[in-house]
């Protein structure tokens, strides 16, 4: 049988839900498919990045976790009935970015781990190099009580969980504005130059990543669960400068000039929806057109399908949220199968569950989102290929 494996997001801080219930999808299938789900590494325990830990230990170990979840498929999925030369990878938000990284491991090297992805609403944060990162390892170690041990890491070993947990917190970069509004995502992949060789945007521009069919997606509304409540372009330039140290003056004039004020949402102050949009098209919108733009060129462009998922939620519009990150993700699973659910999806939306589930069934069983579709979805109109030529 087809092999769907999820993985589960939370911003590398954390693991979103460990409530995941693929029994829905499976029934959906009519036990067309076999369903993986399971946890890795988040925070530092996962992403704990210094020149120490390159040389007593592995950076990206919550990575590392996944892929040797993969390995385990490879080897053990048959037990289960799977089919270990069908395995369709499927991860939402964090986890949609650790698709693209496995995408890219070690330059793009095929290991024929899986033979498709979905990534959606794939999480782009800041990649960093291991040095950019010493900074978190040293106020890690402090907040530890390890910063006067000759040897941290082995002080870091040793120390219980609950120290680590207690330590596992977000700080404010060197260089931000204030302590407030602190960075929504520290604890990070980083650039080890062997599993994680370069930015995502260089490596897919190259083409150096497995090139296998892709279900790229995107809900209409990314950046509101994030954004801060800005009043004015202080605010905003806050926003921006605390969540990317990198960017200059120049760097942030220019993006609130690009993110002009717009219309109010309700509960919200006048330049939330200009900060809501800018940092949602940064950390999501923008990743998942340049997949689709990557594997457009470099593969296939009959091989990769695109949705922005747009119904709306009565409670979560009246919130100021619109149609927020990840909010599919109970029409993939069904209400009730990934944590808390949104009412409308039992209600008002009821309706689009069993299309957008079957849409992802249809993918893991044929890599052809319609080949199974719901019968009463109608075929979305065909795109004509087009070649944009500069001057």
């Amino acid at each position: 049988l087809p092999v769907w494996v999820y993985i589960q997001g939370g911003g590398y801080a954390q693991n979103s839900d460990n409530n995941y219930n693929g029994t829905n999808v499976v029934r959906e299938s009519q036990s067309n498919i076999v369903l993986v789900n399971f946890n890795y590494r988040v925070g530092a325990l996962g992403f704990l990045a210094a020149e120490q830990v390159r040389q007593d230990g592995d950076l990206n170990v919550g990575l590392l976790d996944q892929r040797k979840l993969l390995e385990w498929v490879q080897k053990h999925i048959k037990q289960f009935g799977g089919d270990p030369r069908h395995v369709v990878l499927h991860g939402t938000s964090a986890g949609g970015g650790s698709i693209t990284h496995h995408l890219t491991a070690y330059g793009g090297r095929n290991d024929d781990l899986f033979v498709g992805a979905a990534s959606q609403s794939s999480f782009w944060p800041p990649l960093t190099t291991v040095s950019e990162r010493q900074w978190q390892f040293s106020r890690f170690v402090n907040d530890t009580g390890c910063s006067d041990s000759p040897e941290p890491m082995n002080c870091l070993r040793s120390a219980s969980l609950t120290t680590i947990a207690t330590a596992n917190i977000v700080h404010a970069y060197p260089g931000a504005f204030s302590q407030d509004p602190l960075p929504h995502w520290t604890w990070l992949p980083v650039i080890d130059g062997s599993f994680v060789q370069g930015s995502l945007y260089r490596q897919f521009e190259r083409g150096q990543f497995v090139k296998v069919p892709m279900l790229i997606t995107n809900t209409n509304d990314e950046g509101t669960a994030f954004a801060s409540d800005a009043a004015n372009p202080a605010d905003f330039s806050m926003f921006l400068k605390n969540n990317y140290p990198a960017l200059t003056k120049s760097d942030i004039d220019a993006l609130i000039g690009a993110y002009p004020l717009r219309s109010p949402l309700p509960t919200k102050q006048a330049w939330f929806p200009s900060v809501a949009a800018a940092y949602g098209d940064a950390t999501f919108t923008c990743p998942g057109n340049h997949l689709a733009l990557s594997f457009s060129r470099f593969y296939s462009p009959w091989n990769i399908w695109r949705y922005r998922f747009n119904m709306q939620d009565p409670p979560q519009v009246a919130a100021g949220l619109g149609v927020p990150h990840a909010f599919d993700t109970d029409a993939i699973f069904g209400p009730g199968y990934a944590g808390n659910y949104a009412a409308s999806f039992v209600g008002i939306n009821a309706d689009i569950v069993p299309v957008t589930m079957k849409y992802y069934i249809s993918f893991v069983r044929s890599l052809d989102p319609n080949r199974y579709k719901d019968a009463g979805t109608m075929r979305p109109p065909s795109w004509v290929l087009m070649r944009i030529l500069s001057q």
